[in-house]
């Protein structure tokens, strides 16, 4: 009996250390790119979305003396118009250690477009050699809902001991019911 339980302990944990591990999420990171190269914002299913690309060539801050703005040339890669868009660019010194980051946004971003954006409140405080963007907030435009539009037909049957009779919403159903004749109207509740 307690190799019986033993196992039966040891074959609950093994399933449940396997349910948990196939649950863990995947996580995506944006990998930082050399100043000179594009850097891409992925999307939550990792496809690349936005490509930025440095307008500003001095970048050279210091703890005294920060870059306080930078410009990006940031295009947008997929075929979604998005009313928004905002995320962060962030820099990186040779070590790869983060000494500035910013906050970028755009309004009415079509496919394929491209926008100089600025990142102003960055404080770039180091020589950075590598930098990324990442995506926040990727509003897509809405399709406007059209109003006044009819609710398909829905056929409703009603079984009364065993005897099917077909329904349909505002019309009245006249069932005999002992010596009286009975009008059953089925509407949709306000």
């Amino acid at each position: 009996m307690t190799t019986r339980t033993f196992v039966g302990c040891v074959t609950v944990c093994l399933l449940a250390f396997f349910s948990c591990y196939a649950q863990q999420p995947t996580t995506v990171v944006e990998p930082p790119s050399p100043l000179t190269e594009p850097a891409f914002a992925l999307n939550s299913q990792g496809q690349r979305v936005l490509e930025g690309t440095l307008r500003t060539t001095v970048l050279h801050g210091g703890p005294d003396t920060p870059v306080t703005n930078t410009a990006i040339i940031l295009r947008n890669m997929t075929q979604t118009f998005y009313n928004y868009i905002s995320g962060h660019a962030t820099f990186y010194d040779a070590s790869g250690v983060r000494c500035g980051d910013g906050l970028f946004k755009t309004d009415a971003f079509a496919p394929n477009e491209a926008a100089e954006i600025d990142t102003p409140g960055i404080r770039i405080t180091c020589a950075p050699t590598t930098w990324r963007i990442v995506a926040l907030d990727l509003l897509p435009r809405i399709t406007p809902i059209e109003l006044g539009t009819s609710v398909p037909p829905i056929n409703l049957v009603i079984s009364i001991d065993g005897e099917e009779h077909p329904l349909q919403l505002g019309k009245p159903l006249v069932l005999n019911l002992g010596d009286k004749k009975r009008a059953i109207v089925v509407r949709g509740a306000p």
